[in-house]
């Protein structure tokens, strides 16, 4: 299997199943010298990590990080960064009844086609237990972003709709995002998913969901204007994480609505001799390259599609069959997406950072 690495300057390879031994990862281009801290990798995992609430799986992993190469006296050295998480509560019985059996809207029967052989506990490489690997190496790049941009980045993400259930946008409270179970912004909004997915549940149904991440102090310059504009690499690392169906820029699909006039971004000089930007409808990035501007991207996420209804499906030789999946599932998988979309965010943005330094000698 190719296609395991993700980056140009900035690049890193997963590696491990769902159900394997452990999980990894190899992240190469870290410039030495960068502080690199065991506690805030895992703090970000912490984040991701499934068990937290009654709202996600309740598969109980503590994804503890450990770092076996590249950092020495708690400094990046500039060679490959190895970084591994032990699998220590795999279920792979919950998976016997359907190693035969495609179950809908997963990947099964496309893997199957394609390799010929699949690992079907829990999905195996294309289970989303791999995005650990993604925040830990997302952690490693806010590092980099944090010694090689003058302006401290901030890179936020939220769950913004669950279901049909959307938040009110003038009552975002950043504060708020990591003080409940849902990475919500909106205070008022809580007890309406609360509700909707403890229905969700009891019936062993699931349902979908919208994250938005907001980048704040992105400098100007980052992105090349034909096939490595910071848009599309933005789009391809947030539609890789698994279960994306969608991505949006700036004000996305709902330009539509817009005209030629109504969309612009008009510019005005600020006394201080710098840019201001009226409005961001193009989410902070115009031609590929940033503007300076917040950068705003959001991705939906697909319901979970392992449910406790019977589905239509077929076996591995092709006859008719139906299927109810068990084990331990999201019933909403957008949620534990957040800190992946940060990460993949800030994954990007380190790399177009590192190559913009090697191009100009500054950012």
């Amino acid at each position: 299997m190719a296609s395991n690495s993700f980056g140009n300057i900035l690049k890193f390879t997963t590696y491990g199943e769902s159900h394997g031994p452990e999980i990894g990862c190899i992240i190469d281009g870290v410039p030495p010298g960068i502080k690199i801290d065991k506690e805030y990798i895992q703090n970000d995992l912490n984040r991701r990590r499934p068990g937290k609430s009654k709202f996600v799986t309740q598969r109980k992993e503590k994804d503890i990080v450990h770092i076996n190469s590249g950092v020495f006296d708690g400094l990046s050295t500039g060679t490959p960064i190895s970084l591994s998480i032990k699998n220590e509560d795999h279920k792979s019985k919950d998976y016997s009844e359907i190693k035969n059996i495609y179950r809908p809207a997963h990947a099964d029967y496309t893997y199957q086609e394609k390799y010929g052989v699949r690992d079907y506990r829990g999905g195996g490489r294309s289970s989303a237990r791999e995005t650990a690997m993604r925040v830990a190496t997302g952690a490693i790049a806010k590092k980099i972003l944090d010694n090689v941009v003058k302006k401290k980045i901030k890179i936020v993400g939220a769950v913004t709709q669950i279901g049909s259930h959307k938040i009110s946008n003038t009552k975002w409270d950043e504060k708020y995002i990591n003080n409940n179970d849902f990475f919500c912004p909106d205070r008022n909004t809580t007890n309406i998913w609360k509700n909707y997915l403890t229905d969700i549940r009891k019936k062993g149904l699931s349902c979908g969901a919208i994250i938005e991440i907001r980048a704040s102090n992105v400098p100007v310059g980052l992105g090349d204007p034909i096939y490595q504009k910071l848009d599309a690499n933005l789009a391809s690392a947030l539609m890789s994480i698994n279960a994306v169906k969608g991505v949006e820029i700036g004000d996305g699909f709902s330009v539509v609505n817009l005209t030629g006039e109504t969309n612009a971004d008009e510019m005005r000089i600020r006394k201080s001799g710098k840019v201001k930007f009226l409005s961001n409808h193009a989410g902070g990035i115009l031609g590929g390259i940033s503007s300076g501007q917040d950068i705003v991207c959001r991705f939906v996420v697909k319901p979970t599609s392992s449910i406790l209804k019977s589905r239509k499906t077929i076996d591995k030789n092709h006859n008719e069959t139906e299927i109810i999946t068990k084990g331990r599932h999201d019933p909403c998988v957008g949620i534990r997406a957040v800190p992946v979309g940060e990460a993949m965010v800030a994954i990007v943005l380190a790399d177009h950072a590192l190559h913009q330094l090697s191009l100009r000698g500054k950012i």
